[in-house]
């Protein structure tokens, strides 16, 4: 088993360690990594200056580019061959809801997804204060989620998994919930400061969150009940029902 993992905390985070070492006794591990933090790149790459892998050991490289970057090069290049699986994270912080589109962990997953390489994506749904507390005795429930999966007959088509972990002891998870995306509402989130000249300027972040739709299927709630959650996502953003109801809104031109 060939195992590529990749994040978007850069090489250095403590949540790609933990999944280093939930990873290492599966298979063989290859780490793909940014040099530096690329929270909320999305799935975007780098088009204005060419990436420089910079290999730290034998199976180990930092990329200065985005997640999608370092799948991409992993892959596309640097890999002697490709991998059974992609696995990101894990994340310092959430990843629901509305999240999943501005996630570099999740792009990273993505990006493996879109190449043809089941992927997986892992982030612990608490405070980076609480990362740092718990992240250490999570590593054994993040190998339990992927003993399970890689012992699946078979992973599902065109799909990648988003896994979020809550952030409780590990002896207190209560098991683990097959989710829906929930709907995230941020408030507050620009700050508006002036720089030393008197300029306004603005910082996105902070502000306050709530949740919207709360039911018992979604990741949010999963983990405000104790869960890990694991929500299947994939690449085709169509709304299907939407189509499939067109007559009562659509009149061809």
């Amino acid at each position: 088993m060939r195992l590529l993992l990749s994040n978007d905390d850069g090489i250095l985070a403590r949540g790609l360690a933990a999944l280093e070492r939930a990873a290492s006794p599966l298979g063989e591990v290859y780490v793909v990594a940014p040099d530096r933090e690329q929270s909320a790149t999305s799935h975007s790459l780098t088009m204005h200056h060419p990436l420089r892998p910079v290999q730290i050991s034998e199976r180990r490289w930092q990329v200065d580019g985005t997640p999608t970057d370092c799948v991409m090069l992993a892959l596309e290049a640097l890999l002697p061959e490709r991998p059974d699986f992609v696995l990101s994270g894990v994340n310092h912080g959430p990843n629901m809801g509305e999240d999943v589109l501005y996630s570099g962990t999740v792009a990273a997953a993505m990006e493996g997804l879109a190449l043809g390489v089941p992927a997986v994506a892992f982030s612990f749904a608490g405070s980076v204060l609480r990362a740092d507390a718990l992240l250490d005795e999570h590593v054994s429930t993040i190998e339990r989620i992927l003993r399970h999966l890689m012992s699946l007959p078979a992973f599902p088509a065109s799909t990648l998994l988003n896994v979020n972990i809550p952030p409780i002891a590990a002896d207190a998870v209560k098991g683990v919930r097959l989710t829906r995306l929930g709907r995230r509402v941020y408030s507050e989130s620009l700050t508006k400061m002036k720089d030393p000249w008197g300029r306004p300027i603005y910082w996105i972040g902070g502000g306050s969150v709530s949740w919207q739709g709360s039911t018992a299927d979604s990741d949010f709630q999963a983990i405000a009940d104790g869960y890990v959650s694991v929500t299947p996502l994939h690449l085709d953003l169509t709304n299907t029902d939407i189509l499939n109801t067109a007559e009562q809104w659509w009149r061809p031109l």
